[in-house]
């Protein structure tokens, strides 16, 4: 199965894993999965870490780079597809970090690992 993150369920699986749902914590942890994070969660994670909004114990980069060799975590870019599929996404709130993973999902055909109940408002599989 592939997994999209969410941002928050990306930052508690690397930092706090026992924030995560139980269902969503054996999904990471079942090593037939893929995890995936999104290129829009890491500009998130950016800018929020510049806004003060966000603390990490180290710099961003180094964060995501070992995370992607201690869980094999895939990066996905944001495809000209992606941005293409947001309008046949139903306008339920204007977050676009939230609406790119919704539409990165659908394309990909992922399932998201997420906390945030606005997904369940869209149509995409949701985990948590």
């Amino acid at each position: 199965m592939n997994l999209l993150l969410d941002t928050h369920a990306f930052i508690w699986w690397a930092t706090e894993p026992e924030k995560l749902s139980p269902q969503a914590r054996a999904h990471c942890e079942d090593d037939n999965n893929n995890l995936l994070l999104s290129v829009d969660s890491v500009w998130e994670m950016q800018i929020k870490l510049q806004l003060g909004k966000l603390k990490l114990d180290d710099p961003l980069r180094a964060f995501i780079e070992y995370q992607q060799q201690a869980d094999d975590l895939r990066i996905l870019p944001i495809d000209i597809e992606h941005v293409f599929a947001l309008d046949n996404l139903p306008l339920h709130h204007k977050d676009p970090f939230d609406r790119i993973i919704v539409a990165q999902a659908n394309v990909e055909e992922l399932f998201v690992v997420s906390k945030d109940e606005i997904f369940s408002a869209y149509p995409v599989k949701l985990i948590w």
